[in-house]
């Protein structure tokens, strides 16, 4: 494997990794907004939401780390810069044309008090965390000679994201299943990560 390969760090090619991540975020967060816009609550529109809020999960932690080409610490790193140039990427995308519109529901803002701002810290550090938890999962799979596609990567995160949601389901938590599927979503793949720490120490 030549440098070329592994490792990609270089400022240019993280602003641009990180502006397409931010870009299909925000085409997932419009395509989530206008399916509960316009379906009507229900089940269907549940799980289409559950689907969309996967996938963003899997873009945000899988491409910073398939554009890092992570391997090692410094690969990891560069992961972790895309995906916070992305959530401020995004966040540019949100100010100039999702809040213009309207796009999210006041209950959105009630929860930080009526601010429209309290969600963004938030925003900056999920997307670099998840990224940073895919590209150690990615370097880990790297080490022991894996797959690894983001599809490869991304399974077993899914699918532990959808039995963790169905738990919160079956015990009735009353916790709104996207909500349920992303909370799984960040916990598996944080335990897959740590394991890959675990594993190298």
């Amino acid at each position: 494997m030549t440098s070329a390969t592994i490792d990609r760090s270089e400022f240019r090619h993280v602003l641009l990794s990180g502006t397409i991540v931010g870009v299909i975020t925000a085409a997932a967060v419009i395509v989530y907004l206008l399916v509960a816009r316009l379906l009507s609550p229900g089940i269907v529109t549940s799980l289409l939401e559950t689907l969309l809020v996967l996938a963003g999960g899997v873009a945000a932690a899988f491409l910073p780390g398939f554009f890092a080409s992570s391997r090692t610490t410094q690969g990891v790193a560069s992961a972790a810069a895309i995906g916070l140039w992305s959530t401020i990427v995004f966040m540019a995308i949100d100010i100039i044309l999702l809040r213009p519109f309207r796009a999210f529901p006041w209950t959105w803002d009630a929860v930080g008090g009526g601010s429209t701002w309290w969600y963004l810290p938030v925003w900056w550090m999920l997307g670099t965390f998840l990224a940073w938890m895919g590209a150690l999962v990615t370097a880990g799979r790297a080490a022991r000679r894996g797959d690894v596609s983001i599809p490869a990567l991304a399974l077993p995160v899914v699918v532990g994201a959808a039995l963790v949601a169905l738990v919160i389901t079956l015990v009735r938590l009353h916790v709104y299943l996207p909500v349920a599927a992303g909370v799984g979503f960040t916990l598996v793949l944080t335990i897959l990560a740590l394991a890959v720490v675990v594993r190298k120490g």
